[in-house]
């Protein structure tokens, strides 16, 4: 449920001119007194008789807008959508420019499920207020309901910068995303369900939902059809990779590397799957220098070089790479597990020390925050059912 902030709003407003004189003739003694009881009703938290006092009122000013809203937002209030869009119609009706009630009614069709309606009023609200989270939030659900998940995907980037950590804008973007590739997978299904680019997306979604014997498959599907375009190996041998199985991955990297020389990513993971293996150090050394010098920003590269050079016993080398590293992800433990290393090998203890206790201090959050991630997975799930 999303709670949209409301304030009481005075009855006497400007009004639109073809109502102006008829709702200020309404305004009379017993229509203000109706009014005071309705305001001190609600200030005690007696909605009941403040609902009760508002209907009277309506009865004597029918044409009365900010008293539609003030009663429209009590219903809202008590979650009586059906009976809060009834009453913010009619005020909408005699009073268009009600920006409160415009928006209030948006919310009580989202509620409805009636989306077709809640959407423009929700848009309005939301450019009429970039910063109103409900509103935002309220308008990406709508969009989502109404299958327009491309509309939806900016809104609930919007408020994940401001509010990082809501685990339900996490899980509705994740969704949005899913549903997403899924349409395009129908799309180029239906243009050529059985081309390369099919078997790829497929891939690539089964990838992402974990499914890695799915998506071997599709990406087999894919290799064995265009066996020298770059990418089918590469996202193959990502698999492995992924899932350890370190000789496979080195195979499809090197057969990725044979159709696309200059694919930094593909060279640095070879190398990384040959340190894992315990292949040759020196072997691992000679594909990282090529990928540092194709792209020196790739910090991963740097990274194993140090760890290759670390396993030949050049600790000297490895520190400029360490260094640069570090400046770039001061939080990633393996890079002060291995300046501990280097700064030990140059009889440097302090500095060893102080590296080691940053990896132990680095590790212990790391292993915290995956708890936590775990715990809100959980909630997700929870929540989504």
């Amino acid at each position: 449920m999303l709670w949209l902030p409301v304030v009481l709003i005075l009855l006497f407003v400007t009004m639109p001119v073809a109502f102006a004189q008829s709702a200020e003739d309404e305004v009379t003694p017993q229509v203000q007194e109706l009014y005071a009881q309705a305001k001190a009703a609600q200030d005690r938290g007696d909605n009941a008789t403040a609902i009760q006092k508002y209907r009277a009122m309506l009865k004597l000013a029918p044409h009365l807008a900010p008293a539609y809203n003030n009663l429209g937002m009590l219903y809202f209030n008590q979650r009586d959508y059906p009976h809060a869009a009834q009453v913010l119609e009619q005020g909408l009706k005699l009073n268009p420019d009600m920006p409160t009630a415009s928006a209030m009614l948006g919310f009580s069709y989202a509620e409805m499920g009636e989306n077709e309606k809640a959407e423009p009023l929700l848009e309005a609200a939301v450019r009429a207020n970039p910063n109103d989270d409900n509103a935002q939030m309220a308008l990406a659900r709508t969009l989502i309901h109404l299958k327009r998940y491309d509309e939806a995907t900016p809104y609930l980037k919007s408020h994940l910068d401001k509010d990082p950590k809501d685990t339900q804008a996490w899980y509705l973007l994740g969704k949005t995303y899913l549903q997403l590739s899924e349409d395009a997978l129908g799309r180029i299904n239906e243009i050529d369900p059985n081309s390369v680019t099919a078997h790829i997306v497929a891939g690539e979604i089964d990838e992402s939902m974990k499914n890695y014997d799915g998506a071997l498959v599709e990406y087999k599907k894919a290799i064995d059809m265009a066996p020298k375009q770059p990418g089918g190996h590469d996202h193959m041998g990502n698999v492995f990779w992924e899932t350890g199985k370190w000789e496979s991955a080195q195979t499809e990297f090197k057969a990725e590397l044979a159709n696309d020389p200059n694919n930094c990513t593909a060279r640095w993971k070879l190398a990384n799957a040959m340190l894992e293996a315990n292949a040759l150090a020196q072997d691992a050394l000679t594909e990282l220098n090529r990928a540092v010098e194709q792209c020196p920003t790739l910090m991963q590269a740097r990274v194993d070089r140090a760890r290759a050079l670390v396993k030949l016993n050049k600790q000297d080398e490895a520190l400029p790479d360490l260094l640069l590293a570090e400046k770039d992800s001061p939080n990633e433990p393996s890079i002060h597990f291995l300046l501990a290393n280097v700064y030990r090998a140059q009889g440097k203890a302090a500095d060893a020390q102080r590296e080691l206790r940053t990896y132990g201090r680095l590790q212990r959050e790391a292993s915290e925050s995956v708890a936590a991630q775990a715990s809100d997975a959980i909630s997700i799930k929870s929540n989504a059912h």
